[in-house]
């Protein structure tokens, strides 16, 4: 089976074309816009008839799409998530090829949702910022396009490689600097969000199954169990071996991604490093006023994954618990001192 992996050098990416050179029966071709890509091309900018030619010359059987943004303003959002997508299927559809097409969506789609509930993939989908809205527009395209494609909504990936601005890769940051300046407390603050934490090589292995399967439509990818931030705060202590105490901070208004206040117990002077604001925010505040953001992702205070079609239909189950996720963070995060 010859696939093209668009993306390959990105989070999700890198994951499943790990998984995919691991199958003796899959010949691989990477896209994208990074000097390590096999091909050189970008989504954002490149025309459709330029892709179509090389989708014609690489014939491949499977186009899974794993590129995208998910920082930045409405227009670089719009660009990266939904006009490449569209360059996808119009390439796809001009193609001889018959690909099939593999998309990684996202839970932020959906949008806030009922707290103690499961979101299905019937429910009516209400982005609560232009991440997901963006990326609900490249659902709708690739639903509309006619192509034999499943689009895979996962909710939050976790695991090896997190990236630095999520809430725990800060979260595990802001433990490594306590650890290693000897503090003995941190004051976590806006850690009620309950979020489907999903481990990212499981994710790779509902790509690879999307791949093979012929299941269309949307999916959902998580682990079908909300957790709140404060608990898996209280996981990652304990997997780093962190035994100061972990204190929440009373009085944020509103729903916030959590801002952690690191008390120096050797020192007068205290340091803020905000959980889950866009990167190039500035990480220190005054000590007055704990920071506090709005949930990036727009989905309030809550978000689970119904996802009994991803057993039905692929066949999958996530395999790795959040504790051992959390684990490969923080050993990233302490590879770091």
């Amino acid at each position: 089976m010859r696939v093209l992996l668009i993306g390959a050098n990105g989070y999700i990416g890198r994951f499943v074309a790990d998984r995919l050179l691991a199958d003796p029966a899959v010949q691989l071709t990477a896209l994208g816009r990074g000097d390590d890509a096999d091909v050189r091309f970008d989504l954002a900018t490149g025309s459709p008839g330029a892709l179509t030619r090389f989708l014609d010359a690489v014939h491949p059987g499977v186009v899974v799409n794993c590129a995208g943004a998910t920082r930045g303003g409405a227009r670089e959002l719009t660009r990266h998530n939904t006009v490449a997508v569209a360059t996808i299927c119009e390439a796809l559809r001009r193609s001889g090829c018959g690909a099939r097409l593999v998309q990684i969506g996202c839970g932020s789609e959906y949008g806030p949702s009922q707290p103690g509930s499961s979101t299905a993939e019937d429910a009516v989908p209400r982005p609560g910022g232009p991440y997901g809205v963006s990326k609900l527009a490249a659902t709708e395209l690739v639903l509309g396009s006619g192509l034999d494609a499943v689009v895979l909504r996962v909710f939050s990936p976790v695991g090896p490689g997190t990236p630095a601005g999520s809430p725990l890769g800060r979260l595990a940051e802001a433990m490594r600097r306590a650890m290693q300046s000897g503090d003995g407390e941190l004051k976590l603050g806006g850690l009620g969000a309950q979020r489907d934490f999903v481990d990212v090589r499981d994710v790779a292995r509902a790509v690879h199954a999307a791949s093979l399967s012929a299941a269309q439509g949307v999916i959902n990818i998580g682990s079908g169990r909300a957790v709140r931030l404060r608990d898996a705060a209280g996981i990652l202590a304990r997997v780093a071996g962190y035994g100061g105490a972990l204190n929440e901070l009373d009085g944020l208004p509103g729903p916030h991604v959590g801002a952690v206040h690191v008390t120096h117990t050797a020192h007068a002077s205290h340091l803020r490093a905000t959980i889950g604001h866009p990167r190039g925010e500035s990480e220190h505040h005054t000590a007055t006023s704990p920071a506090a953001f709005p949930y990036p992702d727009g989905c309030g205070t809550w978000q689970q994954a119904d996802v009994r079609t991803a057993r039905d239909r692929l066949g999958w189950r996530p395999r790795i618990n959040l504790e051992e996720s959390l684990a490969d963070i923080w050993m990233e995060a302490a590879c770091r001192i």
